[in-house]
């Protein structure tokens, strides 16, 4: 009984996830085509449903929570996204130095 239990909480999480998933993605779609994308309001408001999404996929999909192994899967997504900011920032940072050493603008 416990093992169905421990299922349906485990369902309600994934669809629960899923359902404010679509419902950010749509308010987020729908800012855009009411207001316009020049609108730096909008832009405001789509970065913050874009950093609500996040919170929302890392809680109820990835399993990152307080709790030990949650914090080990934290750990593990931090130190990605570590180093893949190193990458792309150090690609920018070449690229911008190439351009400006070979007198072109990007």
């Amino acid at each position: 009984m416990a093992e169905k239990s421990g299922y349906a909480a485990h369902l309600r999480t994934y669809l629960t996830g899923y359902v404010l998933s679509v419902v950010l993605t749509l308010a987020a779609f729908w800012a855009v085509l009411a207001v316009g994308r020049e609108n730096k309001s909008v832009l405001l408001l789509v970065g913050l449903l874009g950093v609500a999404q996040l919170a929302v996929q890392l809680k109820c999909f990835l399993n990152v929570t307080t709790r030990r192994e949650g914090r080990d899967n934290l750990a593990l997504i931090l130190f990605s996204t570590l180093i893949l900011l190193i990458i792309v920032v150090g690609t920018a940072w070449i690229m911008g130095n190439l351009a400006i050493r070979m007198h072109t603008t990007m």
